[in-house]
């Protein structure tokens, strides 16, 4: 209760001191609108990619490699790698963005 006995002393510039707070206050608002909001918006658009994975799907990982969806599991995606049609199992956190094209060309 130290921190705040600053607010519960009577004192004639009282109100100067907590107008003193105001642009921290501001700042910290303007901080959370501009960086932790687009993250949640961006970490939620992730989750819901990763979870509407399904066969066929062309995607890249967080390494670089990008491949076909074969299978998809609750942890795991089994990729199809080109030239060679390899298979490789990453982690489905490892997928970092689908690169189907939305008109089918």
């Amino acid at each position: 209760m130290l921190i705040f006995g600053f607010l519960l002393q009577q004192q004639p510039g009282g109100l100067t001191s907590l107008l003193g707070f105001l642009p921290l206050v501001a700042i910290l608002a303007i901080f959370y609108l501009l960086v932790f909001l687009p993250m949640q918006r961006q970490k939620k658009q992730q989750a819901e990619m990763v979870r509407g994975l399904k066969g066929g799907d062309v995607v890249v990982t967080s390494g670089g490699l990008i491949g076909t969806v074969h299978s998809v599991s609750d942890e795991a995606v089994v990729l199809r790698v080109k030239p060679d049609n390899v298979k490789l199992q990453v982690a489905r956190t490892a997928v970092s963005g689908l690169l189907n094209d939305p008109q089918g060309k």
